[in-house]
């Protein structure tokens, strides 16, 4: 990084920046651990020769123990795009406008666990519904292992309160759908044929006054062999959104190639709970209690504001225990 012109690719530096930062984040506790281990050590002799200090020695067990904890965790992220960002796209599902306003909760609620982990997000594309809430939207969330925490919130997120749309009070239950794709850097070789993409060109939506977009900059690309659809409309340049369009279909051809890989890798792969499309991961009450649970791992929360609020970080760390369960 301190090499001369390394900052004259933004991209390619930016790259190398997160790069850094994944190994930071797990090269940087295991030093801190080992320090404090010896520490620890010192602190047991000094223990054989004075009782008083015997509290001080339990409380530093316990936190050495909660951060191998935690670095253990962090060890179950050795997927081969584990370390990358993650595009995640959110698509309004069945309960009409209740499901549009809970697409939008859930965009809100992994924007504000990035935000509590000083992760970057970017908005590619947001359709609002004309009612409330939005019908689709797509973020890259950018930061130390990203997408090998977030990738298992890949599914259906269901959720039952009584609907602020309905003037009758009526309970409503509604579902939004969760995809997640690494964010693959250009130098990795995903192969696609340009002629099975089928490319189309649509107005972006905008704020309205001004701010409206007179040109059809928005980009839809379509994967003929897989159906997959990637779309991006937060540059105003045509060029810009093709570009990341790209990049996004690039993601989710990857994300298929690792899926099958831990399927041919998976000998009781069939008899797993599926975490893709048409599967239900996690339920959250709102009435007639409060109360969140993973249908996979069974991990539970009753604060579903505080989940909805970005700590969610309880849910992605059982998934990667129940994964390494399930795999092992």
């Amino acid at each position: 990084m301190a090499a001369p012109g390394f900052w004259d690719s933004q991209e390619k530096a930016q790259e190398t920046v997160g790069k850094l930062k994944s190994v930071k984040s797990l090269v940087t506790p295991m030093t801190e651990l080992i320090t404090e281990a010896e520490d620890l050590q010192a602190l047991f002799e000094m223990a054989e020769e004075d009782d008083s200090i015997e509290g001080e020695v339990r409380n530093e067990i316990e936190q050495l123990e909660a951060k191998l904890d935690d670095l253990e965790l962090k060890s179950l992220l050795n997927g081969p795009h584990d370390s990358s960002g993650a595009i995640m796209t959110i698509h309004a599902r069945d309960g009409g406008t209740d499901a549009n306003d809970w697409a939008e909760m859930i965009l809100r609620m992994y924007t504000q666990w990035a935000a509590k982990n000083d992760y970057e997000v970017v908005l590619f594309d947001r359709n609002d519904n004309s009612e409330a809430g939005i019908n689709s939207a797509s973020i890259a969330i950018r930061g130390p292992m990203a997408y090998g925490y977030l990738k298992g919130e890949k599914g259906l997120h269901r959720l039952v309160r009584i609907s602020p749309f309905n003037s009758e009070g009526k309970r409503q239950t509604s579902f939004a759908a969760v995809d997640v794709t690494p964010e693959i850097s250009d130098s990795v070789d995903i192969d696609i044929e340009e002629a099975d993409v089928r490319t189309d060109r649509y107005r972006a939506q905008g704020a309205g006054g001004q701010h409206v977009n007179t040109t059809d900059s928005a980009v839809r690309l379509t994967h003929i062999p897989t159906g997959v659809v990637v779309q991006c409309q937060s540059q105003r340049s045509q060029h810009k959104n093709r570009a990341q369009a790209w990049k996004m279909l690039r993601a989710a051809i990857a994300r298929l190639e690792e899926e099958k890989r831990e399927a041919e890798n998976a000998a009781d792969y069939k008899n797993k709970a599926r975490v893709g499309f048409g599967s239900q991961i996690r339920n959250y009450f709102m009435h007639p209690d409060q109360r969140i649970k993973d249908a996979r791992t069974g991990f539970a929360m009753g604060d579903i504001h505080k989940a909805l609020d970005g700590e969610i970080q309880g849910f992605l760390d059982s998934y990667l225990n129940w994964r390494a369960k399930t795999e092992g």
